[in-house]
C-alpha cells in the first residue's frame, strides 16, 4: 500500500494533494481509498480559489468554542484534535482511467491543523469492472 508523505509549512494550513494522489493510481478505474495517519489533521475536498483556504481556516477557528480543555501532553492542541475528528481524515474517490472524478472546481487537500509537520497517507487502489 502506497503512503505519501506531505510536507507542511505553517500552524494552519490547506495543502492541495490532488497531483500527488492521481500520480500513484494505475491507468484503470476503480476507487482511492486516503486514511490520513494523524490526529491533527484532516482530508477533505475544497474549492481553492483564492482566498479559500483562508476563508476556511478562519471558519474552522471561529467553530472551536475556547473552553478548559484536560488534554494531559498538551491542552492546547485539543481544538486540533476536534476539528480533525470532525473534518474527517479518510476520503473514499472514485477514479476514472487513472483520474480522480472530481468535479470542476474540486481538490483533494489536506488541512494542517498543528504544524508545520511531515504528514503521512496511505492510498489504497480497489479496480472495479467498468459498467
Amino acid at each position: 500500500m502506497p503512503k505519501l508523505t506531505i510536507a507542511t509549512h505553517g500552524k494552519r494550513e490547506i495543502v492541495d494533494i490532488t497531483v500527488q494522489i492521481e500520480s500513484q493510481l494505475p491507468a484503470a478505474t476503480g476507487i482511492c481509498c486516503l486514511n490520513l495517519l494523524h490526529t491533527t489533521a484532516a482530508l477533505t475536498t475544497a474549492d481553492l480559489d483564492p482566498g479559500t483556504d483562508l476563508d476556511m481556516l478562519d471558519a474552522f477557528e471561529a467553530m472551536m468554542p475556547k473552553l478548559h480543555y484536560r488534554h494531559p501532553h498538551d491542552p492546547g492542541h485539543v481544538p486540533d484534535h476536534i476539528l480533525s475528528s470532525l473534518i474527517g481524515t479518510a476520503l473514499t474517490l472514485p477514479v476514472e482511467t487513472g483520474s480522480l472524478v472530481l468535479g470542476t472546481w474540486q481538490r483533494v487537500v489536506l488541512v494542517e491543523l498543528d504544524g508545520p509537520r511531515r504528514r503521512e497517507l496511505t492510498l489504497q487502489f480497489l479496480r472495479t469492472n467498468p459498467s
